[in-house]
């Protein structure tokens, strides 16, 4: 892996990119009365409690959050969630994470939801790579951004790690 940080989101544009994000999940939701926020633990919960801020300011949408906990290196499902998943039945889901690679976690967030049925699933992530494996993709995203498979992508978040918010390119 390169040495080489090359910044790609500073504090503003992620706030930016954030409030896009909002309006772009309340445009596509205009006649829903509520919504569930479902932020992958860690960074894509923190990202989901930002994007629930920011639609409850600009909306009158009564949207619950939940968190997943999910085992990425399990050769099978394992996802632990903060409420019952039951609770999202016959509602819009949208699936949050901070940055969208392979698509493995997404897919592992979606899988808690095969046996609840769904009004619709959207995913939003602040940034969405190239290197897809599995066939998902982003409905709402901060940034596209296409790399070399050797590089890797980091999102601080000032409530993980402290500091200022910012995304960087490895």
């Amino acid at each position: 892996m390169s040495t080489k940080k090359v910044l790609v989101l500073d504090q503003e544009q992620i706030q930016k990119k954030t409030i896009r994000i909002a309006y772009q999940i309340l445009e596509d939701n205009f006649e829903e009365s509520s919504l569930i926020l479902v932020g992958i633990a860690e960074r894509g919960y923190v990202f989901a409690k930002r994007l629930k801020t920011l639609l409850e300011k600009i909306s009158s949408l009564d949207i619950q959050l939940i968190k997943v906990t999910l085992d990425k290196t399990s050769r099978t499902l394992d996802v632990q969630t903060d409420i019952p998943i039951e609770q999202a039945k016959n509602k819009v889901v949208i699936l949050v994470d901070d940055v969208l690679n392979s698509g493995r976690t997404l897919a592992y967030g979606m899988g808690a939801f095969f046996n609840v049925p769904l009004k619709k699933m959207r995913t939003a992530v602040l940034i969405d790579r190239s290197h897809h494996k599995f066939p998902i993709f982003s409905d709402f995203s901060g940034l596209k951004l296409s790399t070399i498979l050797k590089e890797h992508v980091t999102v601080n978040l000032h409530e993980c790690d402290g500091g200022e918010d910012a995304a960087w390119l490895m």
